[in-house]
């Protein structure tokens, strides 16, 4: 008799690199997930240290954790993009390399989408300190109740540079596979920085329900560094190539737009001041006059404190 092999509840995408250190805590947070079925899949983005050895011994422990090994290093974007191609289940969850979940969080999600009729869901993160210790919840409770979905105008707002005091772009959603598959979503291989937000974007724009779950399910780690990997010219680039790419496929209602609109300018304004601080540092009076010129808003955020302005850039292009 031929068994009938069922598909699980979520496939949890783990793209990995160089990742010994805290690989095995991601997934054990994940394979510990209550009333839910899963798999895990590791993609191994070519480390050079024990990461692929570390996830099959988990895989020999425990026959859910998969494993793919990339054929070159392509970025988290190609990574996660082939964990979505093997994935099996219902659900889709991507999963840092560096973060964990609480066991609750798959069953609560489901829940909540199964209750909204959503094919998207985001929920709360706690932040764990650099120093460690006990988590914050990195948004307001309250104000998630309130919402219950999450709006395209209302995410592109959150992910405007200089402006947004939070950014819903460093929710991790969960996505119905079929919903990925029927409308061509994947992560852009192009993007280094900022890919999830495109994403997201992208599925909410192709008429997905976006539910939001209150509660914090997932586990953000604060990590030496995460302020350090800031915007680059070329990301900035890249951010605007994509987002143009965004606005080819997709029409967007007046409000998203007006917010689109503002999100561009704010790209711009960046990759003005990074220039800026450049010329300066070079003592280039030529350069410097020239980005004034060209762009004098990129003047006033010199005044800004620099660790504000990090953390800034970092918070509106969800660098982790």
């Amino acid at each position: 008799m031929t068994s009938v092999v069922t598909a699980p509840d979520v496939s949890f995408v783990i793209a990995a690199y160089n990742a010994e250190e805290t690989l095995e805590s991601a997934i054990d947070s994940a394979l510990s997930q209550v009333d839910v079925s899963l798999e895990v899949i590791v993609v191994d983005d070519c480390s050079s240290d024990g990461t692929r050895e570390l996830a099959l011994r988990c895989r020999d422990r425990d026959d859910r954790v998969k494993l793919i090994v990339q054929p070159a290093n392509g970025g988290p974007a190609a990574a996660r993009n082939a964990g979505f191609d093997a994935a099996t289940g219902r659900w889709i969850a991507v999963l840092d390399a560096d973060d964990t979940i609480h066991p609750q969080r798959l069953k609560r999600m489901i829940a909540r989408a199964e209750a909204m009729d959503a094919r998207i869901v985001v929920d709360n993160i706690d932040v764990v300190p650099l120093e460690g210790g006990e988590p914050t919840a990195m948004f307001s409770r309250a104000d998630l109740e309130a919402r219950k979905t999450l709006e395209l105008a209302d995410f592109i707002e959150s992910n405007i540079i200089f402006e947004s005091t939070f950014n819903f772009g460093y929710m991790k959603p969960i996505f119905r596979r079929d919903f990925l598959n029927q409308h061509g979503l994947r992560f852009d291989e192009n993007l280094r920085i900022g890919e999830d937000y495109i994403l997201l974007a992208s599925a909410i724009a192709s008429g997905g329900v976006c539910a939001i779950e209150p509660e914090a399910g997932y586990v953000y780690h604060l990590r030496h560094g995460s302020i350090s990997r800031v915007l680059k010219p070329e990301h900035l680039t890249a951010m605007l190539a994509g987002d143009e790419k965004f606005l080819k496929r997709f029409s967007l209602e007046p409000r998203a737009m007006t917010a689109q609109r503002r999100r561009t300018q704010s790209i711009r304004e960046a990759a003005s001041f990074l220039t800026l601080v450049d010329q300066i540092k070079k003592r280039s009076v030529g350069g410097i006059l020239k980005t004034a010129i060209d762009n004098p808003r990129a003047l006033k955020h010199l005044r800004m404190p620099i660790a504000v302005r990090m953390r800034r850039f970092a918070r509106a292009a969800g660098v982790s």
